[in-house]
């Protein structure tokens, strides 16, 4: 492992043009085919969408980001899709899915793919950038993560205040389980934990999966705690400290022409999205709240 990536590629030949006096060299490097890398900006809070949740914007899931990915791995002349990773975490489920199509593709057009972390690549989104055949970051992301967490609140005490009597009627002992409106139920909590372990199992065999051979063996790096990118390439959670255009630069030449696949809004579509909640009415109560819910996930590595 190393700070610095050394590779370049070859040498292109002049073509006829060059031969041209005075304006021939200028001609063949402006009229040459260059190397093209896709960035997907893989960037927010991973959380599922669909007509449920319509104000959700900037979350990341499969169904928002399927064909931007497609489209990353058709353009013509690519040397690699370049993921640009800047994630607290979020849905294991969506995590799993964006990561698995990334590799299915890759796999199938044989294309190399590389992560970049900016501020952070953090539980679900470290799960996104083992997706890459190679992991970068600067010294200062955040890094790993590799755990599993569920917050919720307790409001016992306070409906007793209020003397608010709480009222739940199921078919199925477990329907209600961990109920904020209820005491604690131990075998709730234990039920919780054991799909809190399978989760993180599932984690873990993923890492292990893309980067077991990479990683420290005399460290736990597997108790969701992060790093620094710096403290991370000792630890052998990425492959070295640097930036997307700097890396791609020095891997495929100076002349390689950048790709940011991502859906483009309208003026249409922007009128109508700064209006939505006056027109959803009590969804600007939903959007405030995903909106905490997003900043929760961001604190909870220091950012």
């Amino acid at each position: 492992m190393s700070e610095t990536t050394e590779t370049t590629s070859p040498a292109r030949q002049p073509s006829r043009l060059a031969r041209i006096p005075f304006i021939g060299e200028a001609l063949d490097r402006h009229l040459a085919p260059k190397p093209i890398v896709a960035v997907l900006p893989l960037t927010g809070v991973i959380a599922p969408g669909g007509m449920g949740t319509p104000l959700r914007r900037g979350g990341l899931n499969l169904a928002a980001l399927d064909r931007s990915i497609e489209i990353a791995f058709r353009l013509p002349r690519l040397k690699a899709v370049a993921l640009a990773v800047n994630s607290p975490g979020g849905s294991p489920v969506q995590s799993a899915l964006i990561a698995r199509r990334i590799r299915q593709l890759a796999e199938e057009k044989k294309v190399p793919v590389l992560a970049f972390c900016e501020d952070a690549a953090a539980s679900g989104g470290y799960w996104l950038a083992c997706a890459a055949d190679e992991i970068f970051a600067d010294g200062a992301s955040i890094v790993g993560s590799i755990g599993v967490i569920t917050s919720s609140f307790g409001f016992t005490g306070a409906m007793e205040k209020l003397g608010v009597d709480r009222r739940v009627y199921t078919a199925g002992n477990s329907k209600s389980q961990l109920d904020p409106f209820l005491p604690e139920n131990p075998d709730d909590v234990l039920r919780l934990r054991e799909l809190q372990n399978d989760l993180h199992a599932q984690f873990k065999d993923w890492v292990m999966a893309r980067r077991g051979g990479k990683l420290a063996q005399d460290q736990d790096l597997f108790d969701g705690r992060f790093w620094t990118g710096r403290r991370g390439l000792e630890l052998g959670l990425i492959d070295g400290l640097g930036d997307l255009h700097g890396i791609c630069r020095a891997r495929f030449g100076k002349e390689v022409v950048f790709r940011r696949i991502g859906q483009r809004r309208g003026f249409l579509s922007r009128w109508v999205g700064a209006t939505l909640p006056e027109r959803l009415g009590g969804s600007i109560a939903e959007a405030a709240l995903e909106a905490a819910e997003a900043r929760a996930a961001w604190a909870r590595i220091g950012l």
